[in-house]
């Protein structure tokens, strides 16, 4: 379709301001268009009702009639006697008994007087009821007739001019519209002032929103008077910039943590690849070592190769917890858990000590007895999580030192778990106190963790300094595959230690007991 076949439209104004001006003025001008031709028509119709009455009461003197009918239809020539004078502008038409227009009338005046047929059968007029008829050559104002039929078969016809009923009309027309274009150009001028007023609010909100695309993302929107639209929507828009700046926030920090964790990784996967190089290249280069040596670097290859492939493994687990969800749920004893793992992780560390007790009531002093605890979870994840534990607890005490497992079932904030305080660490929010959990401990008689290392002991590739001679750094992934696999199962992982008396961790996982 050619743009010359499309309909004109008219421009709109764009802003919202014009807008808002441009409708303000075609309401008042409607309104006063309105008004006007309101005054117009009631004062028509007044005036047309002043008319109305004067014809009603007016009638010709008896002694037009006697000449009408002396002088077979001819009045008699003007004289002393006011036969033919008539007060103000009336007019007086006649139509005999044959029905014909007679020429003789009653009247002054030097214009042209109503159009009149000539015969009284084509009058079409309502007898005692005011008519409107045109003027003579269709000139001048219009005629208000009406028509009296006598007893004598003779019918009257009086007719006043309405040219006073025209004159005032025009005269108030010409000021209604005089009026009308004044009212709008004052709409006009005072409504975009009384506008601009108006959405002033508005503007600040408009003036402080470039700025925050301009990046001053620190703004907030002032926020006038919340009661008005203007303040909702800055309230509204305050919320939305506090949303979206933490969201930039979390982005920035997953963003700071995923380099530091690739440059963590990259580090600890160079030391074992970095060993196995070196002993290939020495494997190489002297060919005619001695088998003890050949031997003794074969064993260092394969050692580091096995590190770096439980670097990958554990990376790649760490990688897979967050997005994947928990694969099955099924009942989980976790006496029974504790039993298996403290029995494979004596074979491991024969010399050391694991006890496996129950939960102790810190309130009352006591313990209760071993009992079946059971969850709902991945009971292998579940192992995996235990089994970090006791590694960790092993790997970093001396070999001398205690360590204890206890497995219990409570209510949050019974036993003073569950609950965030300034000397505990955790991986997750605290539930809501009261809430049944199934507890699971891990408290070892070491040298403990310093403060400033508890506080990020469960990120990755994070290891506390040595506490002793004999105790071996491990990568820094087990506690961080603990926490992950925790917060996966609903639950929480916490850490309680007092330096130089030992620490301990407890899982907590949402109890499957009704």
């Amino acid at each position: 379709m050619s743009r010359s076949n499309q309909p004109h439209r008219l421009p709109r104004p764009r802003s919202l301001r014009g807008r808002l001006v441009l409708i303000a003025g075609l309401l008042a001008t409607c309104a006063v268009v309105l008004c006007q031709i309101a005054g117009l028509t009631v004062l028509r119709t007044w005036l047309t009702d002043q008319v109305d009455d004067r014809l009603s009461h007016f009638r010709p003197p008896a002694e037009v009639y006697r000449d009408l009918a002396d002088n077979n239809g001819v009045l008699r020539p003007p004289g002393p006697a006011p036969n033919n004078v008539l007060p103000s502008d009336y007019r007086v038409f006649f139509y005999g008994q044959d029905g014909r227009l007679l020429p003789s009338s009653l009247g002054n005046g030097d214009g042209p007087g109503p159009q009149l047929p000539d015969s009284a059968a084509d009058l079409h007029l309502v007898p005692g009821r005011p008519s409107t008829v045109a003027a003579e050559n269709s000139s001048g104002s219009g005629w208000r007739v009406i028509d009296h039929a006598e007893s004598d078969g003779i019918h009257t016809v009086v007719a006043l001019p309405l040219d006073t009923v025209d004159g005032a009309t025009t005269k108030l027309l010409w000021f209604s519209v005089v009026l009308g274009i004044a009212v709008a150009a004052g709409v006009v001028v005072l409504g975009n002032v009384a506008v601009r007023l108006g959405l002033r609010p508005l503007t600040r909100v408009e003036r402080t929103a470039q700025r925050i695309t301009e990046g001053a993302l620190e703004l907030n929107v002032p926020v006038a008077d919340p009661d008005t639209e203007v303040g909702r929507l800055s309230l509204a828009l305050n919320t939305m910039l506090d949303r979206l700046r933490t969201a930039l926030h979390r982005t920035e920090t997953s963003e700071q943590r995923l380099r530091r964790f690739m440059a963590d990784a990259g580090h600890e996967l160079r030391t074992p690849l970095t060993a196995i190089q070196g002993f290939a290249e020495l494997l190489l280069e002297e060919p005619g070592m001695s088998e003890q040596r050949r031997h003794e670097a074969h064993s260092l290859i394969n050692h580091n190769a096995e590190r770096m492939s439980r670097l990958v493994d554990d990376l790649f687990l760490l990688a897979t917890l967050g997005d994947t969800p928990l694969p099955h749920r099924e009942p989980v004893d976790l006496l029974s858990l504790a039993a298996e793992a403290i029995a494979t992780t004596a074979v491991r560390h024969p010399r050391r000590g694991i006890t496996l007790e129950p939960l102790i009531n810190r309130a009352g002093g006591h313990q209760r007895e071993l009992d079946i605890v059971e969850t709902s979870g991945d009971p292998h994840q579940l192992a995996q999580v235990l089994g970090n534990l006791l590694s960790n607890a092993c790997t970093h005490t001396p070999d001398d030192a205690p360590v204890h497992v206890r497995v219990g079932a409570a209510h949050t904030g019974e036993h003073g778990c569950g609950t965030d305080r300034p000397d505990r660490f955790s991986t997750g929010p605290a539930p809501a106190p009261g809430t049944p959990v199934c507890i699971l401990e891990v408290a070892d008689g070491g040298p403990g963790v310093a403060l400033d290392d508890a506080a990020r002991v469960f990120d990755r590739f994070y290891r506390a300094a040595p506490s002793g001679p004999r105790c071996r750094p491990g990568s820094g992934l087990g506690l961080a595959i603990a926490a992950a696999i925790a917060e996966m199962h609903q639950g929480r992982l916490e850490l309680d230690t007092r330096p130089g008396e030992g620490c301990t961790f407890r899982l907590l996982l949402p109890s499957s007991a009704p």
